[in-house]
C-alpha cells in the first residue's frame, strides 16, 4: 500500500502486505468478489497460518474451495508486512491497536481487491481480536465470524503474562537502544519462553516425562529465536490492551464461537461461554483437544459443526 495511518495519527509510506489467496472467486455484475472469506491469524503468524483450514477444503467440506474465495494476509505487525523488522524501525515503529490491524487490513482488501463487503471473517486467537473488532466498528462488514480461542478481552491470567513479556523485555537496557545485542537475543529467549506453558494441554504437559518437557523446552526457546524482539514487543502490547466487552451488543454478523475445554489461554467458562452470552444469537462450540489453545490444527474433528454453521448463511 502507499501509505497507512496509524489511530495515533502517524502515518507510514510505502508499506508491506504480505499475502495469498486460495478458492473461487465468484463475481456479482458489477465485478466484485461475492463469496471472500478472510482468514485472520494468531499472534507474529503470517498468511500461510491460513493452513489450519486446508483440510476442510475439499468439495462438500465445510470450507469448500470452489464455494469460497480465502484470502489472508500477514498482519500489521507481524513480519513481512508492516512491521517493527520490515521496517527497520525496530523500538520507534509507531505503537498501533487491534483497531489499526483492522484497518490495515480493510485497507489493503479494499485497495486489491475492491472489497467494501466481505462474505466472513475466520479469527484464530489474536485473529479473533481482529474478526470481533471488526465487526464492531464495521457491523455491516461481514456476514459471519468463526472465532476460535479467543476472547472479548485479555485480563486475569493472560493480562499477567502479558504484563510479564513486557517486562522482560523493557527491563534489558539494550531494548530503547534500537540494536540487537547478546543480551537482548536472551531476552528475547526468555521473553518466548514464558509463553511455553500456554499453548498444549495440560494432560499434554503432564503426560511427557521431564526429561521430554526439558528437551521440548529447550527446542521450543530455540525455535522462537527467530522472532523479531520488536515485532514481539509491540503485537504483545496491542493485546494486552485489547477489551470489547462493553461493545458486543453492537456486532451484527452471525457468529460461531469455538472453545477447547483444554485451552490454557482462553478456557471455555472464562471466556467463549460468557462471550457466547453476551453476543446475541451466537453460536458455540466447545472442542474437546489436548492441543489445548493449538486446537486450530484439529478442525477435522468438527467439521459437521462447521458445516452446519455455515449452511445457515450461503
Amino acid at each position: 500500500m502507499s501509505s497507512f495511518k496509524f489511530e495515533n495519527g502517524k502515518v507510514l509510506h510505502d508499506v508491506d502486505v504480505e499475502y495469498m489467496t486460495f478458492g473461487t472467486p465468484i463475481y456479482d455484475d458489477d465485478g466484485i468478489i461475492q463469496n471472500a472469506v478472510i482468514y485472520c491469524h494468531g499472534s507474529l503468524g503470517k498468511y500461510s497460518s491460513m493452513k489450519k483450514i486446508a483440510p476442510l477444503a475439499g468439495r462438500g467440506d465445510a470450507f469448500d474451495e470452489e464455494k469460497y474465495f480465502f484470502i489472508s494476509l500477514t498482519a500489521l505487525g507481524s513480519p513481512n508486512s508492516c512491521s517493527p523488522s520490515t521496517t527497520n524501525l525496530n523500538s520507534k515503529f509507531p505503537k498501533y491497536s487491534i483497531l489499526d490491524v483492522v484497518n490495515f487490513q480493510k485497507q489493503f482488501l479494499k485497495e486489491k481487491f475492491n472489497l467494501d463487503h466481505v462474505l466472513g471473517m475466520i479469527g484464530n486467537s489474536m485473529g479473533g481480536f481482529v474478526s470481533l473488532t471488526s465487526a464492531i466498528n464495521y457491523p455491516d462488514y461481514a456476514d459471519f465470524l468463526i472465532v476460535g480461542v479467543s476472547s472479548y478481552k485479555v485480563a486475569g491470567h493472560d493480562y499477567i503474562l502479558s504484563k510479564f513479556v513486557d517486562e522482560i523485555i523493557t527491563s534489558d537496557p539494550d531494548y530503547s537502544r534500537g540494536e540487537m545485542t547478546y543480551s537482548l537475543l536472551r531476552t528475547l529467549r526468555l521473553a518466548n519462553l514464558a509463553e511455553f506453558n500456554f499453548g498444549l494441554s495440560q494432560k499434554a504437559l503432564r503426560d511427557m516425562t521431564n526429561e521430554e518437557l526439558a528437551a521440548e523446552f529447550e527446542n521450543f526457546g530455540n525455535e522462537m529465536m527467530e522472532v523479531d524482539i520488536y515485532d514481539l514487543k509491540f503485537c504483545n502490547e496491542s493485546c494486552m490492551n485489547y477489551n470489547v466487552e462493553k461493545d458486543l451488543d453492537k456486532i451484527k454478523s452471525k457468529v460461531l464461537i469455538i472453545s477447547c475445554k483444554q485451552d490454557p489461554h482462553f478456557p471455555p467458562e472464562l471466556d467463549g461461554i460468557p462471550m457466547s452470552n453476551m453476543i446475541g444469537g451466537s453460536q458455540l462450540i466447545i472442542m474437546d483437544s489436548e492441543l489445548g489453545h493449538l486446537c486450530f490444527n484439529e478442525l477435522e474433528s468438527i467439521s459437521d459443526e462447521l458445516s452446519k454453521f455455515l449452511g445457515g448463511i450461503c
